[in-house]
């Protein structure tokens, strides 16, 4: 990883062998324009960071991957990597590097386990898009911290639970998006650290019940990974509570936020 001091490099990457989401020039501006505002200072993080934005997948190599810290990975789909560039997605990983996967990247490469559990969920699918209620679940995470109440959603009821100790906020956010169902509830995966999860009594289509998550973040094999099934409309990547996560998680998938 790069040395305290130099930008930290970030590889976007949004390659897709199965739908391709049209959000996606939407999703790379964003990072661009998070990356200058790291650099000039308008965006507060213990370290600046650089964007390569890319759908050339011979980047996948232990060279290759070596001058970044992060890699996004922005609406992948399908089997977008070869073996050998799975392989050095791995060796990334297990070297301490961070994920940030959006959206669809839950839908990527279904024939390797190893995918889904980095990840944290494999996509199943998804109702129509609708509005539906986020309810935040870790309000005082370093994804989270500094983002609420903010961006073009409705905020609703953002005093804390009574509740002592609950590690929980009464934070509830109203997006319209789509509301993926996994194979299985990412809460029953081991390590997953729920952010937050989406009221299906809110909308129609869900597959979870009373416990969906949307959002999570885990240590995984030596490195970091953070997810979230927000992002299908380019006005996600204009929204600033959305946009503040995003910044957030490439500080936290590199150790620079706890």
């Amino acid at each position: 990883m790069s040395a305290i001091g130099v930008p930290l490099g970030v590889l976007v990457f949004s390659k897709t062998t199965g739908f391709r989401h049209d959000s996606i020039p939407a999703g790379i501006s964003a990072f661009q324009r998070l990356a200058n505002q790291s650099q000039s200072g308008e965006a507060t993080l213990p370290r600046p960071f650089t964007v390569t934005a890319t759908e050339d997948a011979s980047v996948f190599t232990d060279a290759g991957l070596s001058k970044f810290g992060v890699i996004v990975l922005l609406q992948t789909s399908g089997d977008f990597l070869t073996e050998a560039q799975l392989e050095a997605l791995k060796v990334f990983v297990h070297a301490g590097g961070g994920v940030v996967a959006v959206h669809c990247a839950s839908t990527g490469m279904p024939s390797h386990p190893w995918y889904g559990r980095m990840i944290g969920a494999v996509f199943t699918d998804h109702p129509e898009p609708q509005h539906g209620m986020v309810t935040i679940e870790d309000p005082g995470h370093g994804i989270i911290r500094g983002t609420l109440g903010k961006g073009k959603g409705n905020w609703h009821n953002l005093e804390e639970l009574a509740e002592p100790g609950s590690g929980r906020a009464n934070a509830r956010w109203e997006c319209f998006d789509e509301w993926y169902n996994y194979a299985r509830n990412p809460r029953s995966v081991g390590g997953i650290h729920v952010l937050y999860s989406v009221d299906e009594t809110t909308y129609k289509g869900g597959k979870h019940g009373q416990d969906h998550p949307i959002a999570w973040c885990q240590e995984f094999e030596g490195g970091r990974s953070f997810y979230t099934a927000l992002g299908h409309f380019d006005q996600a990547y204009s929204d600033e509570a959305f946009l503040g996560q995003l910044l957030n998680a490439i500080a936290w998938t590199s150790c620079q936020l706890d």
